[in-house]
């Protein structure tokens, strides 16, 4: 009997001893995560109030976390100073205002964050492996479905929030990559950087992708579901060098920074942007390249080829990477209202100019935007070309528009001797937002447009003609879905 006892006190005992071989693992594991979890709240969003700690249950009610609504994890990027930017509070407090009842929780990685760069990129990992083993623990010990969970990364905050969604046990909803930093990533293998596999939809903004792949701030390439590229991708407005010496007139040396932030940081403030201005949002437009958006090409939200840009997003999730364009204003709101502007130039004899200066003023119902200034890369006799315009009202329904073919700003004799005109019948428009196609024609049957003359003007023609289904406009149709296709 002595010994069927001990067998059966070992049986007992076994899984007495795995439980606390487990948990005591489990300890460990949190132990070793150096990241800290502030949830922030719509009263003080710059201040780190409250810590929820992964392992200790009470946390999650010291800090008033609420188990019935979304949670958004904000991931901060690459710092010199070791402290919070100021974006921080702003997203934060943009993320409350919309959600009110949600959960708004900032990661603090600041130590790891202030190394030399290369030392900070590999942190990204661990830091990752943080914030997984962190939201693995919210859905095991808490119940929290994560499908209320979206993670919201800037520059190495975004390849952080992308190997967090790789290691989790179940995928999160959403990961957001602000403008995700390009310098050591831009070849790396989808496990170490942002990639569409991290989440069940990767939303992506580029807005700093200016020089050589592997020297560009923000990465080149697209690595979510959709990558939408603002004004291409490269300076946005209002970040240029003459702002950059306003900025340090007005306020000095130490905001110098600004100038290569302005860009980089511009994708925050176009997602602040996207939840503080609901009924404006900005549409992005799906196309294979900026040179063909450019040309006003890609102008269509045919088999969703438009999208919103940020938070509400449309969830389009396809095979391939799908690359999208838009313009935007220097400053909130940042919507503007896209214009495709086609034109067929006659002329008596064969001429070709190239970059040459037009202005275009538009006249609607609601509005109108008058000088928009643009530049044609080459316009020649007898041919068709197509432009982008965009204006930062809604004039509504179009009325009518000027044409004006400016002078150059240097003198030129061949312009002086040969003075250059072309003729106009028709300018055909369409809107971006509204997907409405307007034709207007000239008052007198054909407008004659010259270099450094007064603007030729056009009005709504009485009889819109129909789409022709053959030639040219058969032809234009299939040019400009190459152009959409992504």
């Amino acid at each position: 009997m002595g010994r069927k006892a001990l067998l059966a006190a070992l049986c007992l005992c076994l899984p007495w001893a795995t439980a606390v071989g487990d948990e005591h693992e489990a300890e460990t594991n949190f132990e070793g995560i150096e990241s800290k979890f502030s949830l922030r709240t719509p009263a003080e969003p710059d201040e780190d109030v409250c810590y929820l700690v992964p392992g200790q249950m009470d946390s999650l009610a010291q800090c008033n976390f609420n188990h019935t609504s979304k949670t958004f994890v904000v991931i901060h990027g690459w710092t010199v100073t070791g402290m919070y930017e100021s974006w921080v509070p702003k997203l934060v407090d943009a993320l409350y205002k919309r959600e009110p009842d949600s959960n708004v929780i900032v990661v603090d990685w600041l130590v790891r964050a202030q190394q030399h760069y290369p030392v900070s990129a590999a942190y990204t990992k661990l830091v990752g492996k943080d914030v997984a083993m962190f939201i693995d623990w919210m859905e095991e010990k808490v119940n929290y479905p994560l499908n209320n969970v979206h993670l919201l990364g800037y520059s190495l905050g975004a390849h952080a929030a992308g190997i967090a969604g790789s290691l989790t046990k179940k995928k999160v909803n959403r990961i957001t990559g602000l403008d995700p930093a390009g310098p050591t990533f831009e070849y790396a293998d989808a496990l170490t950087r942002l990639s569409p596999d991290d989440a069940d939809f990767v939303d992506v903004l580029h807005t700093y992708t200016r020089g050589s792949p592997d020297r560009s701030i923000g990465i080149q390439k697209p690595v979510g579901h959709i990558d939408i590229y603002p004004n291409g991708g490269g300076f946005q407005p209002g970040c240029n060098l003459g702002e950059a010496l306003r900025l340090i007139a007005e306020k000095g040396l130490a905001d110098v920074d600004q100038l290569v932030k302005c860009s980089h940081e511009r994708s925050i403030h176009l997602f602040i942007d996207s939840l503080l201005y609901e009924e404006k949002p900005s549409m992005a437009y799906r196309c294979n390249t900026k040179e063909a958006f450019e040309k006003g090409l890609c102008l269509s939200c045919r088999k969703n080829r438009c999208n919103n840009l940020g938070y509400k997003v449309n969830r389009v999730r396809t095979k391939r990477n799908t690359k999208m364009y838009l313009k935007t204003r220097a400053q909130m709101p940042y919507k503007v209202f896209h214009y495709q502007v086609k034109i067929h130039f006659f002329g008596k004899t064969n001429m070709t100019k190239t970059n040459q200066p037009f202005l275009i003023s538009l006249y609607g119902t609601l509005d109108e935007s008058e000088n928009i200034a643009f530049t044609l890369p080459e316009v020649s006799s007898n041919k068709t070309f197509s432009f982008l315009i965009y204006t930062e009202v809604d004039i509504g329904d179009l009325l009518m528009l000027k044409l004006q073919w400016e002078k150059d700003s240097f003198f030129s004799w061949s312009d002086w001797w040969t003075p250059f005109t072309f003729s106009i019948q028709r300018v055909r428009v369409k809107s971006g937002e509204t997907q409405k196609k307007v034709v207007f024609c000239s008052r007198d049957g054909t407008s004659r447009l010259g270099k450094g003359e007064e603007a030729a003007i056009f009005v709504k023609c009485l009889e819109q003609p129909v789409n022709r289904k053959r030639g040219g406009a058969k032809k234009a149709s299939k040019e400009n879905s190459a152009h959409e296709s992504a």
